[in-house]
C-alpha cells in the first residue's frame, strides 16, 4: 500500500492545480482540427471543448481545450493535454483508466516505471475523498476520447 501524501506534497499539488486553472498552458481552440468534442456536467456547470490534431502515426500532436468551470476541471484539462502528448488512442484509454482508478481509490502509480504512469496527474490523488468532484476531473478526458472517435463537430 502506498503511503499517503505528505502535507508538503499535498500543498504543492494544490498549488499546481490552482496555477493550471488560472494560467492554463493549453487553452484555446485548434483550427483546423482533426477532432473536436464537448463535455458538459450539468450538476456543477463545468463545460469543456477539446480540439486536437493528430500526427501521421495517429498520436496526439497537439491538443487545446476551452474550459469553463471549477479549478479541478480546468487543471485536469490542462494536465491531460501534457499527459497525452504523442500518445495514440489505446494508450490514452489506458492512462484514463489508471487516472480513474486513482481518483476512486486514492492510490497512484507515480513511483513505477511502467509506460503510461500518471506523472503530474497525481496532483488529483486526494480527490477520492471528495467523490462529487471526480466528475470534474474526468470530464475533459471523456471529451478527449469523443474527439478522437470521429471528425470535428460543427459546434466547435
Amino acid at each position: 500500500m502506498q503511503a499517503p501524501l505528505s502535507q508538503d506534497m499535498a500543498a504543492l499539488y494544490q498549488e499546481m492545480i490552482v496555477d493550471r486553472a488560472r494560467a492554463p498552458r493549453h487553452a484555446g481552440v485548434l483550427e483546423p482540427a482533426d477532432g473536436a468534442a464537448d463535455g458538459d456536467n450539468p450538476f456543477c456547470g463545468d463545460r469543456v471543448h477539446v480540439t486536437l490534431r493528430l500526427a501521421p502515426q495517429g498520436g496526439v500532436a497537439e491538443l487545446r481545450h476551452r474550459t469553463r468551470g471549477c479549478a479541478i476541471c480546468m487543471a485536469s484539462a490542462d494536465l491531460m493535454a501534457d499527459a497525452v502528448d504523442g500518445l495514440q488512442r489505446p494508450a490514452i484509454v489506458s492512462l484514463y483508466e489508471r487516472f480513474g482508478a486513482m481518483l476512486r481509490d486514492g492510490r497512484s502509480d507515480s513511483g513505477d516505471d511502467m509506460p503510461g504512469r500518471l506523472g503530474l496527474l497525481t496532483a488529483f490523488e486526494t480527490l477520492h475523498e471528495y467523490r462529487s468532484r471526480i466528475r470534474c476531473a474526468t470530464l475533459p478526458w471523456t471529451a478527449l476520447l469523443d474527439a478522437m472517435a470521429g471528425p470535428p463537430g460543427k459546434d466547435g
